[in-house]
C-alpha cells in the first residue's frame, strides 16, 4: 500500500482499478452507521487486527470529508475490512453505490483507515479465545488427519461431509473433529423452515453467490451418533454443535438427533453437546432438549416481530422462538444468544428498548455478538425503518450489560463448565 499522510489525520482509504489500496491526503475517513456516512474519529479506532483481511467494494465509491468539511465521493472504490471472530464493527464502510452496480457478497464489511502511519478499523473487541486463534487451523498435516480418522470411522457419509468442508471450505468447527479438540460441527438437516435474508448456505438465483454448499443427505441417527461419540471421548473439553453454516435447521432433524444423543450419552458422559439454532420449532427443540441437550445457542437478529419477521421470511415467528428458549431455561440448557448485529440497526432507540425487555422477560445466561455478512443496502431495504436515534455499538452493548449486568456478553461459545 502506498502511504502519502498527515500524521495526526484520520485518513481516508480506497482500491484503484487494479485493487491497489491507496489513502488520500487531506481526506477525512468516514464510515456508516445505518443509511448514513459520518466522520471517523480516533476514539472509534482500534489497530487492524492481524488476521483481518483487507477488500474492496465491487460498484461503492469511496467517500470522505475535504478540507471545507464536505463530504466528497474519491474516484475509487471503497475499501473494507473484514473481522476475526471477536470484533463486534461499529461502522461499516462510507460508500456511494454506482447506479449498475451488483449485489455485494455476503461479508462482515467494516470501515478502515490510516490513522499514526497504520491501518486501524472501527470495532470493538468482546471476546478472547485462543480456540478461534486462524494460526490453529489449515495446518500442514489437516489432510493427513482426515484420511486417519476415515480409517477409524469408516463409511460414515458425515466424516466425509467434514472431511470436505475442513480441506475445500476451511471450516473450524469441521477441522476440529480431525484435530480431536474443542467444539466440532455435526450438520444433519439439509431442509430449513426460514429463508434468512443472509443466509450463507442458501441464496435464490437472483441474489448472490452462497459462500458454501449445504449438507446434501440426511445422516442417520447412527452415524450421528458414532461421530459424537468418537468426538466427546477425545478431549476434555470437547463440543459437538448441531446447527452449522452448511445445513438448515437442526431441530427439524429432531427425529434423528434426539435418539443420537440418547445413543451418545449411553456411551459417554462427557463432553458438552450443544444446538446452534433458530429455536422456531418449539416441538423439535423439546425433543432434543429433553433428550439430553446441555447448551443451545439461538441465532435472532430483532426482539421486535416485525423486524424479526422481515429478516428470517419464517413458517414461525418471534413468540414461537421465545416458547422454545423458556422450554431451555425451564429444563436447565445453557442459552446463548447469536445476535447478528448491523450498526444503525440493532443500536437504535426502538430496537435497544425492545432488547433491554427479551432480555428481562427471556433471562437467557449469555449474548454472542456476530457482525452481520450482508450487502448494507440491501439489508436496510427489506427491514423496517426506525426513526430513534442511532447510539453506536459501545453504547448499546452497556445498556445491555447495565441491564441484565449478570448476563455474558461476548462473541463465541465457550465450554460451560457448571450446567
Amino acid at each position: 500500500m502506498k502511504r502519502r499522510y498527515h500524521r495526526d489525520m484520520v485518513t481516508a482509504l480506497y482500491a484503484d482499478e487494479d485493487g491497489q489500496i491507496l489513502d488520500v491526503p487531506g481526506i477525512r475517513a468516514m464510515g456508516r452507521i445505518g443509511s448514513e456516512n459520518v466522520p471517523i474519529s480516533p476514539k472509534d479506532l482500534i489497530p487492524l487486527p492481524d488476521t483481518a483481511d483487507l477488500m474492496y467494494m465491487p460498484g461503492c465509491r469511496a467517500v470522505g470529508i475535504d478540507q471545507e468539511g464536505e463530504e466528497i465521493v474519491i474516484p475509487g472504490y471503497a475499501v473494507a475490512a473484514i473481522l476475526p471472530a471477536g470484533y463486534t464493527r461499529s461502522f461499516v464502510p462510507a460508500y456511494e453505490r454506482e447506479n449498475d452496480s451488483e449485489r455485494l457478497a455476503l461479508y462482515g464489511y467494516t470501515a478502515v483507515c490510516l490513522y499514526h502511519g497504520e491501518l486501524y478499523t472501527t470495532a470493538i473487541y468482546t471476546d478472547e479465545n485462543h480456540k478461534w486463534d486462524p494460526d490453529n487451523y489449515n495446518t500442514d498435516e489437516l489432510l493427513e488427519l482426515t484420511k486417519r480418522v476415515k480409517k477409524e470411522i469408516p463409511d460414515n457419509r458425515l466424516v466425509d461431509h467434514l472431511a470436505n468442508c475442513s480441506l475445500e471450505w476451511h471450516c473450524q468447527t469441521a477441522e476440529n473433529l480431525f484435530y480431536h479438540r474443542w467444539e466440532a460441527g455435526l450438520p444433519t438437516s439439509p431442509v430449513c423452515n426460514a429463508k434468512c435474508f443472509g443466509c450463507i448456505s442458501f441464496q435464490p438465483d437472483d441474489s448472490c453467490d452462497s459462500p458454501q454448499h449445504r449438507i446434501g443427505f440426511k445422516p442417520t441417527a447412527e452415524e450421528i451418533a458414532q461421530v459424537g461419540i468418537y468426538h466427546l471421548s477425545s478431549h476434555k473439553e470437547a463440543i459437538i454443535s448441531f446447527g452449522q453454516g452448511c445445513e438448515g435447521e437442526p431441530s427439524l432433524a429432531a427425529d434423528r438427533i434426539a435418539p443420537a444423543i440418547h445413543m451418545m450419552r449411553e456411551k459417554t458422559s462427557y463432553g458438552q453437546i450443544n444446538i446452534n439454532t433458530n429455536a422456531g420449532w418449539t416441538d423439535g427443540i423439546k425433543k432434543i432438549v429433553d433428550a439430553g441437550l446441555d447448551t443451545m445457542r439461538v441465532s435472532i437478529i430483532s426482539a421486535i416481530p416485525e423486524s424479526y419477521d422481515a429478516y428470517y421470511r419464517a413458517s414461525y415467528h418471534l413468540d414461537d422462538v421465545k416458547d422454545s428458549i423458556r422450554y431451555a431455561l425451564d429444563h436447565g440448557i445453557y442459552v446463548s444468544l447469536n445476535m447478528l448485529y448491523f450498526p444503525g440497526f440493532n443500536d437504535c432507540d426502538e430496537e435497544l428498548g425492545a432488547w433491554k425487555v427479551f432480555i428481562k422477560d427471556v433471562p437467557i445466561q449469555m449474548i454472542q455478538v456476530r457482525n452481520l455478512n450482508v450487502d448494507p443496502d440491501a439489508f436496510l431495504e427489506i427491514m423496517p425503518h426506525h426513526a430513534g436515534k442511532k447510539n453506536g455499538t459501545k453504547y448499546f452493548l452497556k445498556e445491555l450489560h447495565d441491564t441484565r449486568p449478570d448476563m455474558v456478553i461476548g462473541s463465541f461459545s465457550h465450554y460451560v463448565e457448571d450446567r
